[in-house]
């Protein structure tokens, strides 16, 4: 990914995820409102492209955002930033439960083996259903065998659990949402699958 395709990523992510069972309630504004989304999703783009580890294919169709082994999904101020962001578009109560359902993700994250860390794959809706994010993240994959690294990402929603399972990933664990209890499955890909 370049910073020209930013924007692209960005916007497939955000029309990704706004069905995604975990992050569609835990970043339900008042009245529906949908304009933190892109500010929101864009902190994270930035944070994988800043490593080099933000990926896209076939125009921003499908996008993938990597933390690479030793390093953090978010700098500093990429995080107030999104902090700050959320505790002004989100209710205090909601803003609450975002801040504790990162906690549980952190609490469940593996951190005595090295990896790469899936953050976020999204295929723009319009792409869904042609195999086309399988094949996207094959390609990432085939770049962390080769480096000869282990993979880990958290599923949020589990009608994608058998997709991450035939690219070799295996359930470690599991944990609830806050607001309203949606299971979020840990996966663990050893090199090679």
């Amino acid at each position: 990914m370049t910073l020209d395709d930013v924007g692209a990523a960005v916007e497939t992510i955000t029309l990704a995820f706004s069905m995604d069972p975990v992050w569609r309630v835990a970043l339900q504004a008042p009245a529906g409102a949908e304009q933190h989304l892109r500010p929101f999703w864009r902190h994270y783009v930035e944070g994988g492209l800043r490593h080099g580890t933000a990926f896209v294919g076939g125009q921003a169709a499908t996008v993938s955002v990597w933390t690479p082994p030793g390093e953090t999904e978010l700098s500093e101020a990429q995080e107030a930033a999104v902090r700050i962001l959320a505790e002004a578009a989100l209710e205090p109560a909601r803003a609450l439960a975002l801040f504790q359902l990162w906690d549980r993700f952190d609490e469940n994250h593996p951190h005595d083996e090295r990896h790469a860390y899936l953050s976020l794959l999204a295929t723009r809706p319009d792409h869904a259903g042609h195999g086309y994010g399988q094949a996207h993240l094959a390609a990432d994959l085939a770049r962390w065998d080769a480096a000869g690294i282990p993979t880990y990402l958290e599923s949020s929603n589990p009608n994608n659990n058998h997709r991450y399972q035939r690219q070799g990933y295996v359930k470690i664990g599991q944990f609830e949402t806050v607001l309203d209890g949606a299971l979020v499955t840990t996966m663990w890909r050893p090199v090679g699958g």
